[in-house]
């Protein structure tokens, strides 16, 4: 298909105006591609269900005889081992899964220090 010769300029100026108007909306414009929107979201539902297990995670460390023994161990490890110390206590094991959770450790420990003080 052939165009006529006055309806160049209008169609390069088409392809350019949908490039720029793509690289503004991207980088400035604040528009996401799918997999970016999926993985923030998904991101988002974590932070969240961890937030909500804040409070099984402290009564399961209220529950135990031995918790304030096993919170001991946990201050006196390092602090980049803390929160492996604390997964091993099992109280940041979400309820359903075999495997503890490092960001619910590390939350439970905030939340158990700030209540302690």
């Amino acid at each position: 298909m052939t165009f006529p010769e006055w309806m160049k300029p209008g169609i390069y100026g088409a392809i350019i105006g949908a490039i720029v108007v793509s690289i503004l909306g991207f980088s400035w414009g604040g528009w996401t591609t799918i997999g970016a929107a999926t993985k923030m979201a998904d991101n988002h539902a974590s932070e969240k269900v961890t937030q909500a297990m804040v409070p099984v995670c402290m009564e399961m460390f209220k529950a135990d005889p031995q918790g304030m023994v096993k919170m001991e161990v946990v201050r006196d490890t390092t602090k980049y081992k803390r929160d492996k110390a604390f997964m091993a206590t099992g109280w940041a094991t979400l309820p359903g899964t075999e495997d503890p959770s490092r960001d619910l450790a590390s939350a439970c420990i905030d939340a158990i220090e700030l209540d302690a003080s």
